[in-house]
């Protein structure tokens, strides 16, 4: 388990310090600014990121933050395959599906992070929480 793919939740969880959740994705990040993981997201994620933060920070501070995921991650395009995978999924949330297919067309996936574990129901990837992706790392320390 070394290339993640965050949903976009994890990430607001983080930028916007979401109690309870956003300690064990902080801690997602940190390993991944260690080298121990590499974090990928889909490009659909930047505009969701900014629409869901902007309430609460100004454009420059935005922009600043999105510099900084961008640095620490790897973007995944949305191409026209993804659409339309996307499109003929059974997904119930289209942005979740957008999501799924990114990640699984790159081939480069290793895990799906995500809070919504049930919207991937039927991933063909693993589907984990942060916390699971903590719990799994220290475990695999442990052995």
């Amino acid at each position: 388990m070394k290339n993640l793919f965050l949903d976009t939740n994890v990430i607001i969880d983080v930028l916007a310090n979401r109690q309870p959740f956003s300690d064990a994705a902080a801690r997602v990040f940190h390993l991944a600014e260690t080298g121990k993981l590499k974090l990928f997201i889909s490009a659909l994620s930047y505009s969701n990121i900014y629409f869901i933060i902007r309430r609460n920070s100004s454009h420059k501070e935005i922009i600043s933050i999105l510099r900084d995921l961008e640095a620490l991650t790897e973007t995944l395009d949305v191409t026209k395959q993804v659409i339309s995978h996307s499109l003929l999924s059974d997904f119930k949330d289209f942005e979740d599906a957008i999501q799924y297919q990114t990640a699984l067309i790159s081939k480069r996936i290793d895990v799906i992070v995500t809070r919504n574990v049930k919207d991937y129901k039927n991933s063909a990837l693993p589907v984990l929480t942060p916390e699971e992706v903590i719990s799994a790392i220290e475990n695999l320390k442990k052995g």
